[in-house]
């Protein structure tokens, strides 16, 4: 029996095992991947507080080992169901049954797909979902990026630096990340954008050679390109436990700036709740807030 149960290690989670251990509360922090979540991604932080720059990598490092110093417990499980009995909840994993007295669901969210045919056996041959990840391998070579959001322009940025050409590629005509990225890619002479219009077909032999972009006036243009970078936003994590948490139309954890949830006792913290900023920063905090709110509950059954 725990006092609590963490689902997730990305920086809401961690950040959650930290807070919990100060307020000498025991402590499992279950993560189905590997910590950090989606930031270890990220080659360069530059908006998080103190840290001018720092890679995700490293951040996440930092955060995983300072809540194993405290001595939060980790385990790789994935977690599949959260039963509620009351004063004690069951976190259901792959490998068994843990109890706790609060649960803080911090699954984060999980890469969205174009939906396009050949979409799926093309990854890892063509289709990428991380840029920082996969980028040196399209080095001096044409790509595309998929995407409207922060995620896309910082990956066509990124990609700007290495490859010969990048394709920005966004159904609208405008952006939904922020102005200074926006104005860096239009600097860039190797970069191009191609708005109001979407992917529709990908052509490849064995690896992808070009792709099919039709325009809203109806015009269909083909594009060589050996790498589409696909930043069209992400699915919350949160369909194993819809049966105890409320859920919006796009699955996101129904929950407030205090992170409580419709169930008593289960909380939800980063990206996987109803929110209108996704950064490192909120995440962190919503780890914070959710600890906050579970202690209380704890210290009052």
């Amino acid at each position: 029996m725990y006092d609590i149960v963490i689902i997730g290690a990305g920086p809401a989670g961690l950040t959650a095992a930290i807070y919990a251990k100060r307020a000498s509360k025991s402590v499992l922090v279950l993560e189905a991947k590997a910590y950090g979540g989606q930031i270890i991604n990220t080659p360069d932080i530059e908006n998080y507080p103190v840290a001018a720059h720092i890679s995700g990598f490293e951040f996440a490092t930092k955060v995983y080992e300072q809540a194993q110093a405290l001595g939060a417990e980790f385990k790789f499980e994935k977690a599949v169901d959260i039963k509620d009995l009351g004063n004690i909840k069951e976190v259901v994993t792959e490998s068994g049954v843990h109890q706790a007295k609060a649960v803080i669901i911090a699954t984060g969210s999980e890469n969205r797909k174009l939906g396009v045919e050949k979409e799926d056996e093309l990854v890892g041959r063509g289709i990428s979902y991380c840029a920082t990840c996969d980028g040196a391998f399209y080095r001096k070579k044409r790509v595309a990026v998929v995407g409207g959001g922060n995620t896309a322009l910082e990956d066509a940025l990124y990609l700007a630096d290495i490859a010969e050409k990048v394709y920005l590629i966004h159904r609208r005509d405008g952006f939904r990340g922020e102005e200074e990225n926006v104005k860096s890619l239009k600097a860039r002479e190797n970069v191009e954008f191609v708005l109001n219009s979407r992917v529709v077909g990908l052509n490849a032999d064995k690896r992808l050679e070009s792709i099919d972009v039709l325009n809203n006036d109806g015009s269909l243009r083909t594009i060589e390109v050996k790498g589409l970078f696909v930043a069209v936003g992400r699915i919350p994590e949160n369909q194993n436990f819809a049966k105890v948490v409320n859920l919006d139309s796009a699955g996101y954890a129904i929950a407030g700036e205090d992170c409580l949830t419709n169930t008593k006792g289960i909380f939800v913290a980063g990206d996987n709740r109803v929110k209108n900023v996704r950064q490192l920063v909120t995440a962190t905090a919503d780890g914070a807030v959710a600890v906050n709110e579970a202690v209380k509950y704890i210290n009052n059954l």
